[in-house]
């Protein structure tokens, strides 16, 4: 056998692949047979006459017969139009445009730009919701918040982490939307001119409000250091302005929320134990409700000490019980 580096078998491997490349005699002759059997012309198969001569606007007619197509329709005369000088400045005809309401509210927009207003409207209607007051140039950011929403994330907040008071805070007023509707005691009942208790989840925020407002004590029980004889504390009752009133109530409902016991593991627990004893409270069913009862017992009891020396003359050094 000759060897392929030599020129003697570079010949025979060439002579081989044109062998094996060459078609047989009888193959050649069908494809010769076949070739000539086959129509001059093949029309596609996706490719139709009607499809095509439906279109007459946007396709030409072709150029052999013309008669499937309709004939065209008349053209009206048109005026005969000046002729411009060369260089002179010709207007050009305005277009036309359909009317639809995108094309007024355009026109409207630029009418409007060019009068010197502003065209993207802010007090335009189709909102979902009321847009929120700016800042004014005098007030401060942070009074952007409802108060009790910031009362109550402050008091929330521990070792001054205030983003995650305010994750609490997102998940107790997203809690309180999506509770089903609370039923409320008759023995206990909330503020004069709330609204009914079915209402209250669609507005989470008034829900929070009137928990707090509605447990929070009216007076506070203020003690007079040896004013009573003997070494004892006269108790005084003192009435309370709005923002105290909450403080007591929000750190009563902490305390109980710490007294809970836990149901499970997760940061969203505190949460969600502190929107079930808001829950609670609006149904008349929380603790809270016996500490504010025992601080008004209380000050009913000791409404004769308002008439003493101690309270009427020179004050004393007073401690808030």
């Amino acid at each position: 056998m000759s060897c392929k580096l030599t020129p003697r078998g570079a010949a025979a491997a060439a002579r081989n692949l044109s062998i094996r490349t060459r078609l047989p005699h009888t193959l050649a002759l069908q494809r010769i047979a076949r070739s000539s059997k086959a129509p001059a012309q093949r029309t596609p198969f996706l490719i139709t006459r009607r499809g095509l001569s439906d279109d007459i606007n946007s396709r030409p007619p072709p150029p052999g017969d013309n008669s499937d197509l309709p004939p065209p329709p008349p053209q009206e005369p048109s005026e005969p139009s000046e002729v411009a000088a060369p260089g002179e400045y010709v207007p050009r005809p305005p277009e036309i445009f359909a009317q639809n309401f995108l094309n007024e509210e355009a026109i409207a927009a630029l009418q409007k730009a060019s009068e010197g207003y502003n065209v993207y409207d802010e007090e335009a209607e189709g909102l979902l919701f009321d847009k929120p007051e700016k800042v004014g140039k005098n007030e401060q950011l942070q009074n952007r918040y409802h108060p009790v929403v910031d009362q109550v994330t402050k008091l929330l907040m521990k070792d001054g982490k205030l983003s995650k008071a305010q994750r609490h805070m997102t998940l107790i007023l997203n809690y309180l939307r999506t509770n089903p509707a609370p039923k409320v005691s008759p023995l206990r009942p909330l503020l004069p001119g709330s609204p009914p208790p079915s209402q209250l989840p669609l507005n989470p925020l008034l829900y929070l409000t009137l928990a707090i407002e509605s447990v929070a004590p009216i007076i506070r029980i203020a003690s007079i250091k040896g004013a009573a004889g003997g070494g004892h504390a006269l108790e005084v009752p003192e009435p309370l302005a709005a923002r105290p009133r909450r403080r007591t109530a929000i750190m009563w409902i902490i305390d109980a929320v710490l007294k809970k016991r836990g149901t499970g593991s997760g940061r969203a627990q505190f949460a969600t134990r502190f929107a079930q004893e808001i829950v609670a409270v609006v149904e008349g069913r929380s603790g809270v409700w016996q500490k504010r009862e025992a601080v008004h017992k209380l000050g009913t009891a000791s409404r004769a000490n308002l008439t003493h020396r101690a309270v009427t003359g020179a004050k004393m050094g007073r401690s808030a019980k």
